[in-house]
């Protein structure tokens, strides 16, 4: 079977499932727009991110192209994408589902330590995490890590081994540019969390240890966006952390710290902290 069928038969099948698909060329990113929608004559907007309206057959508009026509899929207009192609991609967000695209080791580390387990996929250089659920995509979210599901696409590689778990808030969380506005304004910091009398599902300190190091580690390697990092970070903890009350005021300190050292107010580390435990409504 030669690579264009192996490529077109993936597609059909992943389309029979629901799945939009497009070809991807050497490199893997998607086939250039046609001379009819070159510079985006065709009425698209000038940031590629919204298609159309065009009635173009051919394969343009990167992870606009995706469908799920098999007439389409096998149409003459595509075949020569199809003779070029090097690889199956996906229009996550199309699928109703979010890809956070591991890049490396240490953000797989950050998932393993932040984020809900789910199917996973592994890459080339890393792992592919896979929601139910859409959100806005954004290419570096954090260190190593990519949001793949509206407007994007993911270079399909099979599909993956674990179960599917919901889009859970610390990762819709990754595609804010800022915090939203604090609710609550205290100066100082009481007890968080300890409280709250939940089960503790952490075999080990050394877990919650593990995870409120590499959230400093997070906020004292950002180089820009500071005021956002933290927000983020601090839901990132809590979304972990925050239900089964083993939080102490000195691992909330720890954070603290760490922020101030980047020229957060304790003013802001407050807000943030708050509006994170108001987004997971804790």
């Amino acid at each position: 079977m030669s690579i264009t069928t192996t490529h077109l038969r993936s597609a059909l099948e992943l389309a029979a499932a629901g799945v939009p698909v497009l070809p991807l060329r050497a490199g893997k990113v998607p086939f250039g727009n046609c001379r009819t929608c070159a510079e985006n004559a065709c009425g698209s907007r000038p940031n590629m991110k919204t298609p159309g309206p065009c009635t173009c057959p051919g394969v343009c508009h990167a992870w606009a192209a995706a469908t799920t026509d098999p007439p389409v899929l096998n149409s003459p207009q595509w075949a020569a994408a199809w003779r070029r192609a090097a690889a199956v991609a996906y229009h996550p967000g199309g699928a109703g589902l979010t890809v956070v695209d591991l890049d490396n080791a240490a953000a797989i580390a950050w998932a393993r330590e932040a984020l809900p387990a789910t199917r996973t996929v592994l890459t080339t250089r890393g792992e592919h995490w896979i929601y139910r659920g859409v959100m806005p995509s954004r290419n570096n979210a954090r260190p190593g890590v990519d949001v793949k599901s509206l407007m994007a696409y993911a270079r399909w590689l099979g599909w993956g081994t674990g179960d599917m778990a919901a889009l859970p808030d610390a990762v819709r969380a990754l595609a804010l540019t800022d915090p939203p506005a604090a609710r609550r304004t205290p100066q100082t910091l009481s007890a968080p969390l300890g409280g709250q009398g939940g089960v503790c599902r952490h075999r080990s300190p050394v877990f919650l240890d593990r995870g409120i190091a590499m959230a400093e580690q997070s906020i004292t390697d950002a180089r820009e966006a500071v005021h956002t990092t933290v927000y983020r970070t601090f839901l990132a903890v809590l979304s972990t952390h925050g239900q089964c009350g083993c939080l102490t005021d000195t691992h909330v300190a720890r954070l603290f710290t760490a922020a101030q050292a980047k020229g957060e107010s304790p003013r802001h580390c407050t807000d943030a902290w708050t509006n994170a435990l108001t987004t997971l409504g804790l």
